[in-house]
This record gives C-alpha cells, sequence and structure tokens, in this order.
C-alpha cells in the first residue's frame, strides 16, 4: 500500500490532507481534502511530528506526575484516602500499592472492580498479539506497497485476512473474560419488582390477587413504594445539622468557650462585623436548622402514604415462585392480532389492571436509586428525549473538535503556525485539543444521565457508556476520518451537487491520516492517565464546596463525603473508545498499535491506584459489564468497514476483495446482531427460568435486611 522509490521514504508518517493521489482517475493537480489545504491546524510535517509530540506528551507525563505528588503530600485528606487512611506519605502508599493484590482489591474495592481490571487486562493481552503481528507482518507489506497500484494488489488481501484474525482474536479473549467473571448476583430472586399498578392499590388487595391467581406460590410481603425525596432530603440535612450541633457541642465542652459563626455561604471569609455578617452562637443556629427541618420531616412523614407511585415489592417464599410468576408476566401470548403478556387473572385483576404491569427480579436495594423511582411514564421519556436532542445538538454539531480546530483557522488566529511548520504547534496542539475536548464530553454526558433519573445505578453506568462511547467515536475517529472537519464542508456533503464542490470519495479513509490519530492515542496515554491521576475535576470540586462551606464543622462533613463511586460506565467508554480507534487502524497504520498497548498499561495502572484509594466501591449489576464486552467487539468490526471502503473506493464493488469483505462484514454484523438481540429478547426463552426449589430464608434480602442496607446507604426513610 505504500511505495518506496529509492531509498527507503517512510510515508507511513508522512500523512497530509493535502496527499496528491498518484494513478487516480481525478484531474490534473487535484488534491484530496481540498478545503484543508489553507489549513494552519490541521497540516501535517515530516514523520507527521510523531516523534516530538512524544517527547512533548512525555515531559507533560512528568510534570503532572510532579504536581500530583505535590497535591497528594498538601491535600492528602482529599479522595477516598481520607477515609482509609490515616498516612501522608505518597511513597508508603505506592509501596502499598505495588504490593497489593488483587484479593486486596476486591476486598476494599468490591467485586465489580476486579472484573473491570479483568477485562482491561484481556484488551492488554490482545493488543501485545496484535502489536507483534501488525509490526512484523502488515507494516513491511505497507511499506512495499502502492496506494492506488494494481501491480501489488493482491497484498491486500492479506490485509483483509488480517482483519478477520483480529476479529476472531477479539472474540477469544472477550469470551474467555465472559466466562471468567464471577460475578456475584445482585438481583433478589425471591423478590419481584412490579410497576404499572394504580396508584391507589391496596396492600390486601394485591396479596389477594396473588393467592388467588398463583395458588401454589406463597406470598410472603408485599411492600408498596412512596416518593419520599423530600422526605429523604429533610432526613439528610436534618442529620448533617445534627452533625455540626455535636461538633460545636463538644468543642465548648473541652474548651469551655462557645463559637460564633457566619451563617451565609463564604462567611468566614468575612473578617469583621458589619451589617450582613453578623455572626450568630453556633450551637443555637445549628440546633435552629435541625429542629426546622425535623418538624418539617414529620409533616411530610404523615403524608408520605398519600404519595404512592404505583409500584411495589413482592417477596415469595421460594425462588421457584418467583421464577414461576415472572415466566407468566414475561410469556408472549397472542390473541387474534394483538400479541402481548397476559398474566393469570384474578377476581382483582379489572381493579388492578394487571395487562398494564410490567414484572423483573428486584435488583440489590444499593444500586436502586430511590429518590429516582418519582419520575416515570410519559414524564420521563419527555425528559430524556429533551435532554438527549440537546446533547446531540450540542456534541455533534458544535463541539467535535476538528469542527472548532478548523474554525480557529477562519479568523485566522492561528496564521503564523503555517509559516513555522512546526510539529510543536502543527501535530502537538491538534491532538491535545482533540483529547481535552473529548475528556469534557464524559462530564457532559455524565450529568445529562444523571438529569434523565434512571431507576437504579446499573442502568445509568450502562447507559452512560453507551452515550459516551457513541460520541467519543463519532468526535474522535469517524468524523475525522470522512474529513468533515468543518460545518459547510460537512452541509456541502450532504446538499451540494455541484461538480466542482462535491467531496471525491477516492480521498476517504486514506492511511495518511494516521499521524493525527497515532498523535492522539499518545496524547491520551500520557496526558490523559496523567490527568486522569490527577483528578483535578475532582479538586476543583472539593475546593468549591470548602469554600462554600459556612463553618469549621461543615467543611469537616465535606471532607467526610467528598470520595465518590467510581465510574465504571464512563472509564469502560474510554478505554474502548482508544481501544477502537487502535484497532480500526491497525492495518492502514499499524504504528498506532504499541501506542495504544501503551495506553492500556498505563490506564491500567492508573485505574488501580484510583480504585484503591481514590473512589469508593460500587455495587452494580453483571449487565454492565457484559455490555462492555459486546461493545469491544464493534472494534475488529470497524476496521473490516475500513479496508471495505478502502477497496471500494479504489477497486470498486466488483472486486474480488471486495466483494469478500463485503461478505466478511455482513457475516460478523449478522452475528452480533443476532447475539445482542437474543440478549435483549431471552427473557421470551423458558430456558431463561431455571427452576430452583431452595428457600428465600437466609438467601434473600427479607425486609429487615433491606431496611439495613438502606440505613448503610444513608436511606434512612422508609420506601413503602
Amino acid at each position: 500500500m505504500w511505495q518506496q522509490n529509492g531509498k527507503c521514504n517512510f510515508r507511513l508518517y508522512q500523512w497530509k490532507y493535502s496527499f496528491k493521489i498518484t494513478g487516480s482517475n481525478t484531474p490534473n493537480g487535484t488534491y484530496c481534502y481540498s478545503t484543508a489545504q489553507e489549513s494552519t491546524v490541521l497540516q501535517g510535517v515530516t514523520f507527521g511530528g510523531v516523534p516530538t509530540v512524544l517527547l512533548l506528551d512525555v515531559t507533560c507525563f512528568l510534570v503532572i506526575i510532579l504536581i500530583f505528588s505535590i497535591i497528594r503530600r498538601r491535600f492528602w485528606d482529599y479522595g477516598r484516602i481520607a477515609l482509609v487512611s490515616e498516612n501522608e506519605s505518597l511513597i508508603t502508599d505506592l509501596f502499598i500499592y505495588l504490593w497489593c493484590s488483587d484479593e486486596d482489591i476486591h476486598e476494599r474495592c468490591g467485586n465489580d472492580a476486579i472484573i473491570y481490571l479483568h477485562f482491561q487486562r484481556h484488551l492488554i493481552c490482545l493488543l501485545v498479539i496484535v502489536s507483534m503481528l501488525s509490526l512484523c507482518v502488515i507494516l513491511p507489506v505497507n511499506l512495499s506497497g502502492g496506494l492506488l497500484g494494481k501491480k501489488l494488489n493482491n497484498l491486500l488481501w492479506l490485509h483483509i485476512i488480517f482483519a478477520i484474525i483480529y476479529l476472531m482474536l477479539t472474540v477469544i479473549f472477550m469470551r474467555h473474560h465472559s466466562r471468567s467473571v464471577k460475578h456475584k448476583e445482585g438481583v433478589v430472586r425471591c423478590t419481584l419488582f412490579i410497576n404499572g399498578l394504580p396508584k391507589n392499590a391496596k396492600k390486601s388487595t394485591i396479596e389477594n390477587h396473588f393467592r388467588e391467581a398463583y395458588p401454589s406460590c406463597t406470598v410472603e410481603e408485599v411492600q408498596i413504594c412512596y416518593d419520599v425525596a423530600k422526605l429523604t432530603h429533610l432526613y439528610k440535612e436534618r442529620k448533617k445539622a445534627m452533625k455540626n450541633v455535636a461538633y460545636y457541642t463538644d468543642i465548648f465542652q473541652r474548651l469551655g468557650k462557645r463559637c460564633f459563626i457566619n451563617t451565609k455561604p463564604c462567611g468566614h471569609f468575612c473578617c469583621c462585623d458589619i451589617r450582613g455578617c453578623e455572626r450568630e452562637d453556633a450551637i443555637d443556629y445549628y440546633t435552629k436548622v435541625s429542629n426546622k427541618n425535623l418538624d418539617e420531616y414529620l409533616k411530610e412523614e404523615e403524608i408520605i402514604h398519600n404519595k404512592p407511585l404505583g409500584m411495589v415489592f413482592v417477596t415469595l417464599k421460594e425462588k421457584s415462585m418467583a421464577t414461576h410468576i415472572l415466566k407468566d408476566f414475561n410469556a408472549c401470548k397472542c390473541q387474534g392480532c394483538n400479541c402481548k403478556g397476559e398474566p393469570q387473572p384474578s377476581t382483582w385483576s379489572k381493579e388492578l389492571f394487571i395487562s398494564k404491569w410490567s414484572a423483573a427480579y428486584a435488583t440489590h436495594p444499593e444500586d436502586i436509586c430511590w429518590n429516582n423511582l418519582s419520575v416515570q411514564g410519559p414524564k420521563w421519556w419527555f425528559r430524556w428525549f429533551c435532554i438527549n436532542l440537546l446533547l446531540f445538538c450540542g456534541l455533534f454539531f458544535l463541539t467535535t473538535p476538528s469542527i472548532i480546530i478548523s474554525t480557529m483557522d477562519k479568523f485566522n488566529v492561528t496564521k503564523p503556525i503555517h509559516y513555522l511548520n512546526n510539529p510543536v504547534v502543527s501535530q502537538f496542539f491538534p491532538t491535545v485539543l482533540l483529547w481535552s475536548f473529548s475528556a469534557l464530553l464524559p462530564t457532559i454526558v455524565y450529568y445529562s444521565t444523571l438529569f434523565e433519573l434512571h431507576w437504579t445505578k446499573s442502568g445509568e453506568h450502562r447507559i452512560m457508556m453507551h452515550k459516551v462511547y457513541i460520541f467519543l467515536i463519532f468526535m474522535v475517529l469517524i468524523l475525522p476520518s470522512l474529513g468533515l472537519t468543518s460545518l459547510d464542508f460537512f452541509f456541502r456533503w450532504v446538499f451540494d451537487k455541484a461538480s466542482k464542490s462535491r467531496i471525491r470519495l477516492e480521498c476517504v479513509f486514506l492511511p495518511d491520516q494516521g499521524a493525527f490519530f497515532v498523535n492522539y492515542v499518545i496524547a491520551s496515554s500520557f496526558i490523559g492517565n496523567g490527568m486522569e491521576l490527577l483528578r483535578l475535576p475532582g479538586l476543583m470540586l472539593y475546593t468549591i464546596r470548602m469554600i462554600l462551606a459556612r463553618s469549621s464543622a461543615e467543611r469537616d462533613n465535606v471532607k467526610q463525603h467528598q470520595a465518590f463511586q467510581f465510574e465504571f460506565g464512563a472509564m469502560y467508554a474510554w478505554t474502548l473508545c482508544v481501544f477502537t480507534v487502535v484497532m480500526a487502524y491497525s492495518i492502514t497504520c499499524p504504528i498506532i498499535v504499541p501506542f495504544g498497548l501503551i495506553y492500556l498499561l498505563l490506564k491500567h495502572t492508573v485505574d488501580r491506584y484510583n480504585l484503591y484509594y481514590a473512589f469508593l466501591p460500587a455495587k452494580l449489576e453483571k449487565q454492565i459489564h457484559f455490555a462492555a464486552v459486546n461493545q469491544a467487539l464493534a472494534a475488529p468490526i470497524l476496521c473490516l468497514f475500513w479496508l471495505f471502503f478502502f477497496s471500494l473506493l479504489r477497486l470498486g464493488f466488483k472486486a474480488p476483495i471486495t466483494l469478500f469483505t463485503f461478505l466478511v462484514l455482513l457475516i460478523a454484523i449478522a452475528v452480533c446482531l443476532g447475539y445482542t438481540c437474543f440478549g435483549c429478547l431471552k427473557h421470551l426463552s423458558p430456558r431463561n427460568y431455571k427452576v430452583n426449589h431452595s428457600s428465600c430464608i437466609g438467601k434473600s434480602l427479607s425486609k429487615a435486611e433491606w431496611s439495613k442496607q438502606r440505613h448503610q446507604t444513608k436511606m434512612h426513610p422508609p420506601i413503602w
């Protein structure tokens, strides 16, 4: 695929958007990506600037490590480390980290952290093999061929074969990971979660319905859900006020003096008593706040039973009983032209509208977002549509990094770069900008997912993973690969049919874009992983909360509640995005694979440290881990897509290589879609319901255990 005239001309690094295609049917002097000829940012230099970018990124990484060591020593109480360690020594913590085993991480971080790290190790092993094959086989072939010449087109068969090998290797490694996952089931097999009940349904009516409709099943308990969002908020506020009272009472008992505070936000910055900045007795102030919250809490508790949600938890005596009822609800029964589930009827069926019910196994109490259960039905879907529409418009059309970079060119703010032709400014800054904007994306998607108000944390993380991955792939891989680097260029590609303005498709999917993606992977490896270790967003949030605290007691409370759970959804998406970029260009740009391996090695090390010291453990369902496995299979399929379009646009659809690639691509997509659809619809299969006649006593969460779990997760108010 690459020409070699005289001495070796390493076009492997000489990717330029103005690369002239020889041997094509384009007019004389026609350049690919002609819209980028005047660009001062996206132009390449000799060797694509890769050595310079690598040196700069490694230097930045060392500087970040130095800053991290200073912050870690100065603000040692920032992160989960404040809750689990009393040692301020970074050297000691690193020594403990280097010697900690998976068992230590499992004990401190939970089973989900082990599965996540196990997934990364499988990707690392996969990229080790892909690196050896790409560098030892594909790279020499690329350096010996011609880009559009027909003499050595047979060498393209080797690329297709290796793309298939990469796909098979990915399937094998992901299959091995899935089989080795030992996930403790979080669902409560004896308890069913049923939604869609009328809000005026009574507990006795529901119990009578199940006893009559399913006489062989014994109902242990029925628990109706209520809207406790306000009740929970009042409880937490009162608890914080009581802790503040205890804090200042302890000071008064030890020192014999009462403390006075400014009750305004940032009031501790006021150095004098002036109007509007008066000080109050701390014990009296927080006592009044506590009593006020208690009064509102008691009033809300009196009317809480007037706020049912139309949801109920039904606990059965045995697992087989819950399985039998769930199978009846999910069974597809056809009546005429209507195919829907019709559960067993009873005398109270019409009163309870059982045809509108939806049933599932109840998930673990720690995984449920109790405050979000009140948002449901059309209100939830309208909220979801509006949030994602704004997110799509904002991220896809406005904040794509390549679009921002090309927009900067129009204002000539980077015109001197054109004359410098320096790799520092022509390659380093574009890739850092691309990484910076793509690093901002998970934060935006994270808060948009929170605003959607999902009912479970597992569902929240899974949706977040899919959204972040899709937007990142469009932002980082697909749009830059298509050359859609500006909005006017995009709309001209869609609507303008004039021959002089149309994009030449033979210029799409060129290997000459590889340096841009190599530099992006390098930036993600060193700057990206270094910034994840630094955790600046968390430090900024911690600083803001400390500034807004009214008193030393509130600052002490901030320190105790500043650690958050690890965002598995965003981290899975970020890892898979870089993995997809590496696999997509592993054939056309083999040099990218070793840098992808470096990224995963550093990412694995940083994540182990953050999981052990910075984040709280999370309790999630296994679906998010299996969804990550399915998503990883998209990487080699995109590699096949790249080779298919490369062959299609240069050899035509009737070429044997193109037809073979198209056939393999169709088979791969069909198998993946079939597997995914089967995973989505497997609840319709009777084989999914394994009847277990064991008793629920001692093996499932009873009401008392649920209450205990809520107490541990600070969900004291009743939910039923």
